[in-house]
C-alpha cells in the first residue's frame, strides 16, 4: 500500500458524479461511431442531460448534492509528524509495534512523542534521514513485507541504547554505571554476548527482538550474586540488610532463601525492580545513605511478613495458625505486645528497632498464660485488617483462643474507589518510558503509583512481571473484569474503571487516558488481577 500522494486530488462527491457522467458520454460516442448502418444492428442511446454538468464562466458547474448522504472522509496529510491526528496514524503505530520499535498498546490516531521516537529509531535502523516524520520514503520502508525488526548493534547511539545499557548494568553484565552512555560500544557488545551465552541465545552481540524481550522477562539469568553464592560480598550485603531491618537471620555470607526474601523486601521499599538479586543498582542503593529502612505495617503481605510472624510465634506472641503472610490486626496486636514486653514503643509497626530486637539474642518471651495471638482489642473494624476476625468470633480455624488470619478481599467500596480516584487524578499526564510518577508514567509505573496511592503496598513490576504477581485473585475471563482489576494484555497493563472502561498510561496516546476496553484489549488479553 502506497502512502497518499504529496498533493492528493480531493475526491469530493460532486467530482465522482461528474467523472461518471463524462465517462458515460465518451463510451456512448465511441459506440455510436463504431456501429454499422444496418437498422437491425442500430444502437439506441438514451441520453440523460440532467446528469451532465453545464459549463459556466468559471468552468464546469457541479450539481448540488445537499440532499445526498455520503461519508465525510478527511484526506491524509502530506506528512505524518508530531501533533497530527488521522486514522492512518493507527496503521503506522501498529506496524511500529509489530516490528518492535514501539511499546505494545492500542493504536490511536494521534502522532505523539512516543510515536515520533519510534519512527526515529526505525529511520536510524534503515539509514533514512532521522527527522521523525513519515513521508513517502519512510512509509514505503515501514510497510514493506521485508521491513526490518528492531535491532541495535555496535556503533548505534540513542536513548534506547541507554535504557538497554542500564538494564545490562542492573543484571550484572555491564561492570560499572559509567558504561551507561547511550552509545553502543565494545563494552556493551561484550555484555550482550555474555548475556546471550548465559541465556542460550545466538551469540551475535546484537540486541534484536529475542534479546530485547529476554532483558525484561522473568526467565532472564543474571550475571551476579544470586541464590547459592557464598562470599564476603554477600556477607557485607547481609549485614547492611540486617542493619536496615530486612534480614531476619544471622549474616553468614551464604545467599539463601532468607537473603532472597530480604533483598526483595528492600527492593520493594526502595522502588527497584523486585527480582531478589544483588545486582549493581541494588547494591549501590543498599550501601548509600538514601536506602530506606524496613517498616512493615497493617495491610501488607508476603514472605517477609511470614518471617516476622514465625519469630512472633516462636516467642509466644502469635499462634502458629496465624502465620499466614498477611499483616492483619492480630499480627499488629502481637507486635504491640512484643514491643511492650521488650521496652520498645508499642506502635504496632515492625521497623528497624523492632526487627533488631526480634532477631536478637535477648528477646523476652510472651508472659505466661497469654493468648498467643488473640486480638486483644475486641471487635475489628470493617475497613482495617483484611480478613482477620476478632477473638471469640467463633469462626473456623481458632487455635488456643486465637483466630486464623487469612486475606480474603476487604469491602470493595473504599479500596476500589480509592484506586480509581488515584488513577483519574493523573489523567493527561505524559507517557514517559520507565517513569513511575507522580507527573509522568509508563504503563507499569502508572499501575504501581496508583496502587500505592490507594494503600496497596505493591512493589514495581514490569508489564511482563504482572503476568504472575502471585498475591491476588486471578481473573481469566475477559468478560469477568470488574472495576479496580489490573488488566494485563500482551506488553501492556491498565486499571479497569468500570462500565467497560480502562485508565492507563498509553504510549500511542502519549499520555494517561480513560478509554474503552475495546476489542483490541480482548484480542490481546492475558489475565486480570482482582486486588480488592
Amino acid at each position: 500500500m502506497k502512502y497518499t500522494p504529496r498533493h492528493p486530488i480531493p475526491y469530493t462527491p460532486a467530482a465522482i458524479l461528474l467523472a461518471a457522467a463524462l465517462t458515460g458520454c465518451a463510451a456512448s460516442t465511441h459506440q455510436n461511431a463504431a456501429a454499422p448502418a444496418s437498422a437491425s444492428n442500430a444502437i439506441v442511446i438514451e441520453t440523460v442531460p440532467e446528469t451532465i454538468a453545464p459549463l459556466g464562466l468559471e468552468g464546469q458547474i457541479l450539481p448540488g448534492l445537499d440532499d445526498v448522504d455520503l461519508p465525510d472522509a478527511d484526506p491524509a496529510p502530506e506528512y505524518l509528524r508530531l501533533g497530527v491526528r488521522h486514522e492512518i496514524v493507527k496503521k503506522v503505530q501498529q506496524r511500529l509495534m509489530d516490528l518492535g520499535f514501539m511499546d505494545n498498546d492500542e493504536p490511536t490516531d494521534y502522532y505523539g512523542e512516543a510515536t515520533q521516537q519510534a519512527v526515529l529509531h526505525f529511520q536510524r535502523q534503515n539509514e533514512l534521514p532521522m527527522d521523525g516524520i513519515v513521508g513517502n520514503t519512510t512509509w514505503d520502508a515501514l510497510m514493506a513485507e521485508d521491513a526490518k525488526y528492531y535491532a541495535v548493534s555496535k556503533g548505534t547511539e540513542g536513548e534506547d541504547i541507554r535504557r538497554i545499557q542500564q538494564r545490562l548494568y542492573e543484571l550484572g553484565y555491564l561492570a560499572s554505571a559509567d558504561l551507561v552512555t547511550g552509545s553502543f560500544g565494545d563494552s556493551t557488545e561484550t555484555a550482550v554476548l555474555k548475556l546471550q551465552e548465559i541465556n542460550g541465545l545466538t551469540q551475535d552481540g546484537k540486541v534484536g527482538q529475542q534479546t530485547f524481550n529476554l532483558l525484561y522477562s522473568d526467565e532472564i539469568k543474571p550475571n551476579y550474586l544470586s541464590y547459592g553464592e557464598h562470599s564476603e560480598v554477600v556477607l557485607a550485603c547481609q549485614e547492611r540488610l540486617k542493619e536496615l531491618g530486612y534480614l531476619t537471620t544471622t549474616p553468614d555470607g551464604a545467599f539463601g532463601q532468607d537473603t532472597i526474601v530480604a533483598v526483595k523486601q528492600f527492593q520493594a521499599r526502595n522502588d527497584l525492580v523486585v527480582d531478589g538479586y544483588l545486582g549493581p543498582s541494588t547494591r549501590m542503593l543498599l550501601e548509600s545513605g538514601d536506602a530506606r529502612p524496613n517498616g512493615m505495617m497493617l495491610g501488607e503481605e508476603g514472605d517477609a511478613i511470614t518471617r516476622v510472624q514465625e519469630l512472633l510465634s516462636k516467642y509466644g506472641y502469635l499462634s502458629s495458625a496465624n502465620v499466614t503472610g498477611y499483616y492483619g490486626e492480630i499480627t499488629e496486636n502481637a507486635v504491640r505486645n512484643f514491643q511492650s514486653r521488650n521496652g520498645l514503643t508499642a506502635d504496632g509497626l515492625v521497623g528497624v528497632q523492632t526487627m533488631a530486637k526480634l532477631t536478637g539474642d535477648d528477646v523476652r518471651r510472651a508472659a505466661a498464660g497469654s493468648s498467643g495471638g488473640t486480638s486483644s482489642g475486641g471487635g475489628q473494624s470493617s475497613s482495617a485488617g483484611r480478613g482477620q476476625s476478632s477473638a471469640g468470633a467463633g469462626s473456623a480455624g481458632t487455635t488456643g483462643g486465637s483466630t486464623t488470619q487469612t486475606p480474603p478481599p476487604p469491602p470493595s467500596g473504599s479500596g476500589v474507589s480509592a484506586l480509581i480516584s488515584a488513577a483519574t487524578s493523573r489523567l493527561g499526564c505524559p507517557y514517559v518510558w520507565g517513569a513511575k510518577g507522580p507527573n509522568s508514567f509508563d504503563c507499569s509505573g502508572f499501575v504501581y503509583w496508583c496502587l500505592n496511592q490507594a494503600g496497596v503496598s505493591q512493589s514495581y513490576l514490569t508489564s511482563s512481571g504482572w503476568r504472575n504477581p502471585g498475591r491476588y485473585t486471578k481473573v481469566s475471563n475477559f468478560n469477568d473484569i470488574q472495576a479496580g482489576d489490573i488488566v494485563v494484555v500482551r506488553g501492556h497493563v491498565g486499571i479497569a474503571a468500570g462500565g467497560g472502561m480502562v485508565i492507563d498510561a498509553s504510549s500511542s496516546n502519549g499520555r494517561v487516558v480513560h478509554r474503552s476496553l475495546s476489542q483490541w484489549w480482548a484480542n490481546n488479553f492475558i489475565c486480570a488481577w482482582r486486588i480488592f
